[in-house]
């Protein structure tokens, strides 16, 4: 046999391995699938439910579904989805109470937030220098877009801002502030002094301690009523913070983790070469603490993004405010699945890209670690 053909999956070879992956997934399926006759009905059950289930789907999403409906009593005869209230109604669940005209606006600064944090996870950007010009920048965009007066477009206030580039700008807030936090609250956790070691404990267990929900509540409601007008901010910018300290004191636990996989041998190490506890800290000690806490940010960081729409509850129009106001009206009501499958399929878009890059990171630290 010709070396080309066994390297094109054309000779013998080829053939062999080709009927020795068959034969391999004929002995796993005989083993978990057909191994007895009761098992052998029981997941052909299933699999005929699932697939009953699947073909449901298909034939409301797609089959059955009318896309380009102008009116709602149109879709009365339907027998699938009605994603014409999405076209219908695509401005509202994206832009909120945005001004209408200015909707191109927001369509910017939400573009300005998603570029900040793609690029930010390019290797290329990976300083500090370079993070801190990318982040000051993308966050000054957004500001001046979606205010708008610094730049001579027409004032919006922040009670206008909604949808989903308010709820991209939450989210991108609270993990560009609280990750910080999170690791000055790790280390302080870690101090050699009792006063600073027992502050950041007692705040990390206390914040811990109490719903997210309470937190925001407090920060939108109650400190209003404790500070001075001079003194209490937007409202917006209130809530941020205590979401960023929310996230903050979860995070600083997976900072903690990953402190305590490291051997205490390798601070001595450093020591001994000379190297002051900034040094060792910097060069030593935190790249390992980032390659072992990675899983847990990861975690925190898409449990960030969706609880984000727990801001409805204080008054923010995100984007599950939006799409709950999308369907609000009599005639768009009974189409509510569309709107939350619309929204679900955004939330989802996002989430799996983080997950993803999560996997690659991974694959990255895995590869530098050998």
């Amino acid at each position: 046999m010709a070396v080309s053909e066994f390297a094109n999956g054309t000779g013998s070879g080829a053939a062999l391995t080709r009927k020795t992956w068959i034969s391999r997934v004929g002995i796993t399926l005989r083993k978990r699938v057909f191994a007895s006759p009761d098992m052998a009905g029981l997941n052909i059950a299933l699999l005929l439910v699932l697939l009953w289930i699947v073909w449901k789907m298909i034939d409301w999403a797609f089959v059955g579904a009318v896309w380009g409906a102008d009116q709602a009593a149109e879709c009365k005869n339907a027998t699938g989805a009605c994603w014409s209230v999405i076209a219908a109604r695509h401005r509202l669940i994206l832009f909120g109470l945005y001004p209408y005209e200015e909707h191109w606006r927001s369509t910017l600064a939400c573009g300005a937030i998603i570029a900040t944090v793609a690029l930010s996870c390019l290797p290329a950007m990976w300083s500090g220098k370079r993070l801190a010009a990318l982040w000051v920048s993308g966050f000054a965009a957004y500001f001046l877009l979606m205010e708008g007066s610094l730049l001579g477009l027409t004032q919006v206030t922040t009670d206008q801002w909604g949808g989903l580039s308010l709820t991209l700008f939450l989210f991108a807030s609270v993990v560009l502030l609280g990750m910080p936090m999170g690791l000055g609250l790790a280390l302080a956790r870690r101090s050699d002094l009792p006063v600073v070691r027992g502050a950041a404990s007692l705040l990390v267990d206390f914040i811990r301690s109490l719903p997210l929900l309470t937190t925001l509540f407090t920060a939108a409601v109650v400190v209003p009523i404790l500070l001075p007008s001079w003194l209490q901010g937007d409202k917006i910018w209130r809530v941020i913070i205590a979401f960023a300290l929310f996230f903050a004191c979860y995070q600083a636990e997976v900072f903690r983790g990953g402190f305590q996989a490291i051997p205490k041998g390798q601070f001595e190490a450093g020591k001994a070469l000379g190297l002051s506890r900034l040094q060792v800290l910097g060069r030593i000690v935190l790249p390992q603490v980032f390659r072992h806490s990675l899983p847990g940010t990861i975690n925190m960081v898409v449990v960030t993004f969706k609880e984000t729409a727990i801001v409805i509850i204080i008054g923010f129009f995100d984007i599950l405010a939006s799409a709950n106001a999308a369907f609000g009206t009599g005639e768009w009501a009974p189409y509510y699945m569309e709107v939350y499958a619309f929204v679900g399929l955004i939330y989802w878009s996002f989430i799996f890209s983080l997950g993803q890059y999560g996997e690659y990171l991974k694959r990255r630290m895995a590869v530098a670690k050998h």
